[in-house]
């Protein structure tokens, strides 16, 4: 089994560690409002 260093491979992990800098901050801001809003909607 020889790999050509210059083919791009297919791993799933690499676009998840590609979209993880966007994503995360995101989920966290979404987390924060929904929290924020559940705060307010229960006082």
């Amino acid at each position: 089994m020889s790999q050509n260093p210059n083919e791009q491979s297919a791993d799933p992990i690499e676009n998840i560690v590609r979209t993880a800098p966007v994503v995360i901050p995101a989920l966290g801001a979404l987390l924060i409002f929904l929290l924020a809003f559940i705060a307010t909607f229960m006082a």
